[in-house]
């Protein structure tokens, strides 16, 4: 998931609690979270944990108004 705030964007996923990047720009926002889930798997590797499968669904909805 992408948000767009005041000042830069923001990524997370709803399968992945905690684990979170910024960027100024969705480019940005997008190689830096990458990078945070990367680094997140890699530990929950090291810890024996599993990774999470994926259970999410996003989908934009066109409403009339």
């Amino acid at each position: 998931m992408f948000e767009k705030a005041e000042h830069n964007w923001a990524a997370y996923s709803p399968d992945v609690p905690g684990c979170v990047a910024t960027g100024k720009t969705h480019e940005e926002a997008a190689r830096n979270f990458k990078e945070a889930l990367e680094f997140h798997f890699e530990g929950l590797i090291e810890d024996g944990l599993p990774i999470p499968e994926p259970s999410a669904d996003a989908e934009r909805i066109r409403v009339a108004v």
